[in-house]
């Protein structure tokens, strides 16, 4: 049995993604290995993060406890954890659980794709601005389907025409969802719109992070 550095477990809403809206529950665990400019949950990612250490089981059971069908795994970076398989696959017993994993796009998703019951994976395509694009796994991009969705979050105009150039040549229209995210209060949503429009990206989808509207944007456990 495996044992998670868990820094916090909540129920609310998902902010973000393809269940915007809908109720989750959100297990993040400690640890990042990226450092990027606009990060909001820095608190969550280094070792001196505080944490509940909770195996794969006890996880579950306050999964099932709660009663709500959509699960977000998140950090940190949830796929540095040594033996992160086990809770994804004890998960992915449940066939009425809904998992996501929300991942930065340097870890290889090579070995995950193997799993009988594959989550769903959330995977950011970091921008210039967030000063991590060169840590990017370009591999990644042969084992998305169409459940999973890659997320450009943009700063700047150069984010957005990077994020252009990523989905073209990779061909992501069509292979998985595809978002738009602004970094908070660092460009106005209306530049990506108008971006989207000279640019005609049929098929992208902007979104604002629900939560940061509904609570105080630095606030934990929402």
């Amino acid at each position: 049995m495996a044992n998670f550095k868990v820094v916090e477990i909540f129920e609310s809403i998902n902010g973000e993604g393809r269940k915007a809206g809908q109720l989750a529950i959100f297990v993040r665990l400690q640890k990042c290995n990226l450092h990027c400019s606009y990060c909001d949950t820095m608190w969550a990612n280094g070792d001196d993060a505080p944490y509940t250490l909770m195996s794969e089981d006890e996880i579950y059971d306050r999964i099932i406890k709660s009663g709500i069908k959509n699960i977000t795994l998140t950090g940190g970076e949830p796929l540095l954890h040594e033996n992160v398989e086990t809770l994804l696959k004890k998960i992915g017993e449940n066939p009425e659980l809904s998992l996501e994993i929300e991942t930065n796009g340097s870890i290889p998703l090579e070995k995950f794709s193997k799993l009988k019951n594959l989550p769903s994976f959330t995977m950011d395509y970091k921008l210039p601005s967030s000063k991590m694009e060169s840590t990017m796994c370009l591999d990644n991009f042969k084992y998305l389907e169409a459940k999973d969705t890659v997320k450009f979050v943009a700063g700047t105009i150069e984010d957005l025409r990077k994020a252009k150039e990523i989905i073209e040549k990779y061909n992501l229209i069509g292979k998985c969802a595809v978002y738009f995210s602004p970094v908070f209060g660092s460009i106005d949503p209306v530049e990506i719109v108008e971006f989207m429009k000279e640019n005609k990206l049929n098929g992208v989808n902007l979104q604002l992070q629900l939560h940061k509207f509904i609570w105080d944007p630095e606030s934990k456990g929402v």
